[in-house]
């Protein structure tokens, strides 16, 4: 497969306290990377590094292109979404409002409402609550309407941190299945970061394993779920 993220030698650091040392990953144009480890481990910290949102070393290419200098809003705009922990939607706005700030720095005004219309399809319940308040909102229909309004950027490469947190087992289903039809019919390449280990090596193709800001094991999901040292450390059996 095409690469369509490269990271070589990545470090950050939050001040002086260095949290990634030397890591290097790719994501497949196309596919789907999972990162797992435990708290502390660098995740949250590696996809704000994409992201420009900390300080960092190191060499990131999207496309070929080096973008570890550019700013936030440039690297929005290049097509990758972030869905951060806590979600972060507008608690103030409305459902339909924050799903149009997605697209604000889209170029084709004209496809938005056909996007809108594609959102409320994957997502029915945001459909029924589109004028409501965002801060009303379960804290499932909270993380529909995080990835939603990601989508609505129409990303080339779509990062998500966490998604499964706090919510009810059947609601993490429903919404990891959207993912895997978000990435087969519309080839949205994911970095997923999150803590429930199989459920995340059932979405990805490729794992990489984290440990104090290190790439410590990399390889395919089937690889990596048959670890019998990851299994026990990680997996829970």
């Amino acid at each position: 497969m095409v690469a369509l993220l490269e990271v070589s030698g990545l470090e950050a650091a939050y001040g002086a306290t260095k949290v990634l040392h030397n890591i290097s990953f790719t994501i497949a144009e196309g596919g789907i990377t999972t990162m797992l480890g435990a708290n502390g481990a660098g995740k949250t910290t590696t996809l704000r590094s994409l992201c420009s949102m900390v300080r960092t070393w190191g060499e990131i290419r999207f496309e070929g292109t080096r973008i570890d200098n550019r700013s936030t809003e440039e690297i929005v705009r290049l097509g990758i979404a972030h869905v951060p922990d806590g979600r972060g939607t507008f608690l103030e706005l409305t459902v339909d409002e924050n799903l149009r700030l997605g697209a604000y720095v889209r170029k084709d005004r004209k496809a938005v409402p056909g996007d809108l219309d594609r959102m409320y399809t994957y997502f029915p319940r945001l459909k029924d609550r589109r004028y409501q308040q965002a801060g009303t909102l379960s804290g499932g229909e909270q993380q529909m309407l995080a990835l939603s309004r990601a989508l609505m950027l129409r990303p080339k490469l779509l990062l998500m941190d966490e998604p499964s947190f706090g919510l009810a087992p059947l609601v993490v289903r429903d919404i990891f299945a959207i993912m895997r039809t978000i990435n087969q019919q519309e080839r949205v390449s994911m970095l997923l970061v999150e803590q429930n280990a199989n459920l995340a090596l059932e979405l990805a193709d490729q794992a990489y394993l984290l440990e104090t800001g290190r790439v410590v094991m990399s390889g395919t999901s089937e690889e990596i779920r048959n670890d019998e040292q990851i299994r026990r450390s990680y997996l829970g059996y």
